[in-house]
């Protein structure tokens, strides 16, 4: 039986504050955990993403939808308190998806959302897939991270998957990113598998 792993970044405990409450911090100060998502920590995960669908940077997800996926959730933790979250969406045999990315807003530009995408792509990999996609409407983040701006067409699990039911459907101004996936670059047995 693998071990889980985990991106141990420092732990944020000594910097007390009311929960809940947004803190800023430099990059030296913040090293979250990123670890695989627990069902008690739906609501935060809902919040986060609530947060940044009203700051118009993710479409929305309701609580229940969190709660039914949960497995497929990464969390950057602090302790007890969740600061990140993305899940692990498969669309086919091949492609997943980097879906509801989502850092609190006190600890963005910190490098708490590149170590959600980096464990997802690791986990990816574990599981066999052979590329990442998000659909963005910030695509020089991802191509920071390694990604390429590629017509939608080029993603049509997601257009089937997602897009063509969305009330944005044709007017999102999202831009869809694709990331080929090199499984040389990570040891076998190093994740869990993510489909389902």
């Amino acid at each position: 039986m693998s071990t889980p792993s985990f991106i141990g970044i420092h732990d944020l405990r000594s910097h007390p504050r009311p929960l809940g409450a947004s803190v800023e911090l430099s990059h030296d100060d913040v090293r979250p955990l990123v670890r695989t998502a627990r069902e008690a920590e739906v609501e935060a995960i809902y919040r986060l993403v609530a947060d940044n669908v009203s700051e118009g940077r993710l479409l929305p997800r309701t609580r229940d939808e969190i709660a039914r996926r949960i497995s497929r959730f990464l969390v950057a933790a602090d302790g007890g308190r969740v600061i990140g979250c993305v899940d692990l969406a498969p669309l086919s045999r091949s492609v997943a998806e980097v879906r509801s990315l989502a850092v609190d807003d006190g600890v963005r530009s910190c490098g708490i959302g590149r170590a959600l995408v980096r464990e997802v792509e690791r986990r990816a990999v574990a599981s066999g897939f052979d590329a990442l996609t998000a659909f963005t409407h910030t695509p020089g983040y991802f191509v920071h991270l390694g990604f390429s701006i590629v017509p939608h067409q080029w993603v049509p699990e997601k257009i089937e998957a997602d897009c063509r039911t969305c009330a944005q459907f044709r007017r999102c101004g999202q831009y869809a990113v694709m990331l080929p996936l090199v499984r040389a670059q990570y040891p076998r047995g190093s994740g869990h598998s993510a489909h389902g």
